[in-house]
């Protein structure tokens, strides 16, 4: 009788679950933050500065910090002239709560924001179907939020048509202001910066050159130059009479501001396209509109998303430089109150700072954890 020995097994083993001693918390810590004598280091000076620093941090900004009030009287000591024990310290939300419809609308007539509050009902209701890759009709979605939105929303906000009062734009503040700058220059220098990150690359003398010239001058000097420019020495340009709006010409120099940044962006996806994929277009017998379009582009920006993110968020922030030309988004305007004498406290520019830092961290926030998941949306390259 002859035996068949066999060296590879039939079936695999069935997966087994990991042991205890891996699978518990206790695990969890001694691999991530005392794997070694100078991780263990690190990590009890990062625990013992948590807790220290976060429970004070937190009385302070939560359970001794003042919630309502008329004036500045709660926010005070005793030794002050105000109502709290000696040596209180805490933030002041009542300052807060006081002018949080300043903070949102600036200096916006009372009586007719509720213009304002319906360009946010629209804005919100067409950009949430957008940002969800399920909902059906992104083309007439984007139409309405890219352009019939900012059409509708201009004669809103301004009026002086339709029956509408109108508003200067110079009574325009708080994050109304800082929204639609960053709005206009998002929708602005992203095609504007293909269009320039193409001309750099194009064959064409005379596009290239204007597409360098323009993107090396607006990237040579900083923002608040841009502005101060549009400003200050536009009018002075332009015969009299025939002045610009304060308004409009600082979302033109934040819109072209950001084109230049984006266009270096755009590029560097176009530079990690292979060579194969121009070729290979080109061999389908594609033009050049139709290869940049459906081959080139798509793949260009997929692998830029972060920094075309970054973009929008770095102009997000930068919108408060607005205040060079007089002009005061949420952090302007924030600031701008901190010497209104029905407020002055030791403790109101800290608290105020406070709510618009947190105010600015919940967009970029916001923004960076869709990039991330668009990201992971788009990530085709491991799937089967």
């Amino acid at each position: 009788m002859t035996e068949t020995t066999t060296y590879v097994r039939e079936r695999f083993l069935e997966a087994e679950k990991p042991p205890a001693s891996e699978a518990s918390a206790f695990a969890w810590i001694r691999n991530n933050l005392f794997a070694s004598w100078k991780d263990s280091i690190l990590s009890i000076l990062a625990i013992t500065a948590i807790l220290y620093y976060v429970p004070k941090a937190l009385n302070w900004l939560f359970v001794s910090a003042v919630w309502t009030g008329a004036d500045r009287t709660v926010c005070l000591t005793t030794d002050q002239g105000g109502q709290l024990p000696t040596g209180w310290s805490g933030a002041c939300w009542a300052y807060v709560n006081d002018r949080f419809v300043q903070f949102m609308f600036g200096s916006y007539p009372r009586d007719e924001l509720w213009r304002p509050l319906l360009v946010v009902a629209l804005f919100v209701a067409l950009l949430v179907p957008f940002l969800m890759p399920k909902v059906p009709r992104k083309g007439l979605n984007a139409l309405l939020l890219l352009i019939a939105f900012p059409l509708v929303s201009f004669f809103l906000l301004l009026g002086g048509s339709f029956g509408l009062r109108h508003v200067e734009t110079s009574l325009w503040g708080g994050l109304m202001v800082t929204l639609i700058l960053s709005f206009v220059g998002i929708v602005v220098s992203l095609p504007a910066g293909i269009l320039l990150a193409l001309g750099r690359r194009s064959r064409m003398p005379v596009m290239k050159t204007v597409s360098v010239v323009f993107i090396e001058l607006i990237r040579g000097v900083p923002l608040i130059t841009v502005l101060f420019m549009a400003s200050v020495l536009l009018p002075l340009f332009l015969t009299p009479g025939n002045n610009i709006d304060k308004f409009l010409r600082a979302l033109v120099g934040v819109s072209i501001f950001a084109s230049a940044y984006m266009a270096e962006v755009i590029r560097g996806g176009l530079q990690a396209i292979p060579k194969g994929q121009y070729e290979a277009a080109d061999a389908l017998g594609l033009n050049y509109f139709h290869k940049m379009t459906f081959v080139v582009l798509p793949q260009a920006i997929k692998l830029v998303i972060p920094g075309i993110v970054n973009t929008f968020i770095g102009m997000f922030k930068d919108t408060s430089l607005v205040t060079i030309i007089s002009m005061y988004d949420l952090l302007g305007i924030v600031k701008a109150s901190f010497g209104d004498s029905g407020w002055i406290t030791p403790v109101t520019p800290l608290t105020g700072l406070i709510f618009a830092g947190f105010v600015f961290w919940i967009f970029c926030f916001g923004m960076s954890r869709y990039s991330a998941f668009v990201e992971r949306r788009l990530d085709t390259s491991h799937k089967r």
